[in-house]
């Protein structure tokens, strides 16, 4: 089987854009939440979120195009612009024909949806944009992708919820395994801070109202949790085969070995009490990436804050690894920092996991002061930990029952 590894990743995210300066801010246990200035959340109930810092569109496209953009779109092309940059990939070194983008989102075009039900509320459907569709569609990021560096090998869009970019990721990861192509774009992105995304998820009753404390609302295993913390941002790895990487003199950050899906068949939002999904996901990544569950040494879990997706995730831990190996295993929460970025969690968190095999550091689970009984694992609390990573897992758990896991591996 082809070996699959990670030579670029590009992000942005409610602590920056820049690898290093949100690498160092996460060691550091710095919190990237703060009151919603997107729009005036006096009348929500939850009014704090992670947004993206001085995000300047004109860094990554033209006026023209950004105008013909949703942010979700606008998030992924740079977050990609800085991945391609990152990874050294000269686009015209490559056979574009074995170059793919598998790029997703969770909700899509939120924004550019509101705009123009607003705008046929007030003046009739007469006044559409002729580029509402393309502009809403969640499949669109990969299509601009594509279009900007000329890759024509296989190109789609995953939409599973908060699951969103661990599924492109490890889809990625078995097309260049089957050799239907050398390299992919894969990742995901989202831009939920609006009326629409912030008054469903408050009407939900799903996000945090700790809004006089916003640094110390998202709280993944804390018994004081009382919800996510909504966020937007994008992230983006370039999946490459070894060989190819190796041949180009590519900086190899680790191998992305395993990949393990399957669904709760249980609830639209509550994930099953019983684990056992979420566990198996984990299973069948272990597996496929030739692990013993006693070699895991790290876990980025989901790790939402909120009340029952961190008693199931502990849950499925314990079974997946046996409950002797799961408490010898540092986990932590990057959502504890960033928040919630729904559809582009998975891929941030992915880069975590690499960042944390290529530094040996497990960042820390922030705000965890009184740990829930029933989440009784090592989540890294407060500080930061000097680890050898070797093996670790990334899972993500999404509205739906949907449940995928990665497994990366350091590369020797």
């Amino acid at each position: 089987m082809r070996r699959v590894v990670v030579t670029g990743m590009g992000l942005l995210s409610p602590l920056g854009s820049d690898l290093s300066v949100v690498w160092n801010r996460l060691v550091n246990g710095e919190s990237g939440i703060g009151p919603v200035t997107r729009i005036d959340p006096a009348a929500y109930t939850s009014r704090i979120g992670g947004e993206i810092p001085d995000f300047d569109a004109s860094a990554y496209v033209s006026p023209k195009e950004a105008r013909r953009m949703d942010p979700f779109t606008l998030y992924a092309v740079g977050a990609t612009q800085n991945a391609m940059a990152h990874s050294g990939i000269n686009p015209d070194e490559v056979n574009r024909d074995r170059v793919g983008v598998i790029y997703g989102s969770g909700i899509g075009g939120l924004q550019i949806l509101f705009q123009q039900s607003n705008l046929f509320t007030e003046k009739g459907p007469s006044r559409f944009s002729p580029f509402m569709i393309p502009q809403m569609i969640t499949n669109i990021a990969a299509g601009h992708i594509a279009i900007q560096y000329g890759f024509t090998g296989p190109n789609f869009c995953i939409t599973s919820a908060c699951a969103t970019a661990t599924h492109c990721l490890g889809e990625a990861l078995r097309i260049i395994q089957h050799n239907e192509a050398d390299v992919i774009i894969a990742g995901g992105s989202e831009a939920p801070i609006m009326e629409l995304g912030l008054g469903g998820f408050c009407a939900l009753r799903a996000l945090s109202t700790r809004n006089e404390d916003p640094t110390r609302a998202s709280r993944p295993f804390d018994a004081d949790r009382d919800g996510f913390v909504i966020a937007e941002g994008a992230a983006t790895l370039v999946l490459e085969e070894y060989e190819h990487a190796v041949k180009r003199g590519a900086d190899i950050y680790c191998e992305l070995a395993g990949y393990g899906r399957t669904c709760d068949a249980y609830h639209i939002t509550a994930p099953d009490s019983s684990a056992s999904g979420a566990s198996r996901g984990m299973a069948l990544a272990m597996k496929d990436a030739g692990v013993d569950p006693s070699e895991v040494d790290y876990i980025n879990a989901h790790g939402t804050s909120t009340e029952l997706n961190d008693k199931c995730e502990t849950m499925a831990i314990k079974k997946a690894l046996g409950e002797d190996h799961a408490r010898k295993v540092a986990i932590n929460s990057t959502k504890s920092m960033t928040g919630h970025t729904l559809g582009a969690a998975g891929g941030i968190e992915s880069i975590v996991c690499a960042l944390s095999i290529r530094h040996g550091v497990v960042h820390p689970t922030i705000n965890l002061d009184h740990p829930d009984p029933a989440c009784d694992l090592d989540y890294v609390p407060h500080t930061a930990r000097e680890l050898p990573v070797k093996v670790c897992l990334n899972n993500s758990l999404g509205f739906g029952g949907h449940n995928a896991t990665l497994c990366f591996k350091a590369v020797d």
